[in-house]
């Protein structure tokens, strides 16, 4: 029996493997930084300039927490919004870089790099999306796999062979060097 239950969004069969989404850009504020590092992340690097540039990110620095929630919004607003998203299975590999820092821009892309029918749930399917997120600079900020639960239109129908874009991408490629976030 066909999932109604979101109708006009893309359903798990309209997805392809490979999919590049654009995300961004997005201009951080010291007052963004600050605000969400008050309610979420309250060190002192994410809270004042002078502690920022005496630290080893070098300045006023956005939470990685932060970073990834601004991520999944621009992800949302690029792609996201018009799926039968049924929310976030995992994460997976997230990698901080380098740090957000103020009056940076953050951009990026999100790629489909997998695409299964859960085993368990056959109204269900999973999909994983590679993340690289870069500065103005174009220095690779963060990456990340998230694994996204879509609604399946036909859960009676067999489902397709499983597609996996090998993982030659930044998001699932070992750390290079001391990170620069937490």
């Amino acid at each position: 029996m066909p999932n109604s239950t979101i109708p006009a969004r893309l359903h798990f069969e309209d997805l392809r493997l490979c999919e590049t989404f654009a995300l961004g850009p997005v201009t951080v504020t010291a007052d963004d930084i600050k605000s969400f590092a008050r309610q979420f992340d309250p060190l002192p690097f994410h809270l004042d300039e002078e502690a920022g540039r005496r630290s080893l990110l070098g300045g006023l620095a956005a939470s990685g927490w932060h970073t990834g929630a601004l991520a999944l919004r621009l992800l949302a607003d690029a792609f996201l919004a018009g799926v039968a998203a049924l929310g976030v299975a995992r994460v997976e590999n997230l990698k901080w870089r380098k740090p957000l820092l103020a009056g940076d821009t953050l951009s990026g892309t999100a790629v489909i790099a997998e695409l299964q029918r859960s085993d368990d749930s056959p109204q269900i399917g999973l999909m994983s999306l590679d993340f690289t997120l870069r500065n103005r600079k174009d220095q690779v900020l963060m990456t990340m796999r998230v694994i996204e639960k879509v609604a399946v239109r036909d859960p009676s129908a067999p489902p397709a062979a499983d597609a996996v874009l090998p993982a030659t991408g930044e998001a699932s490629s070992p750390a290079d060097g001391n990170g620069g976030g937490e």
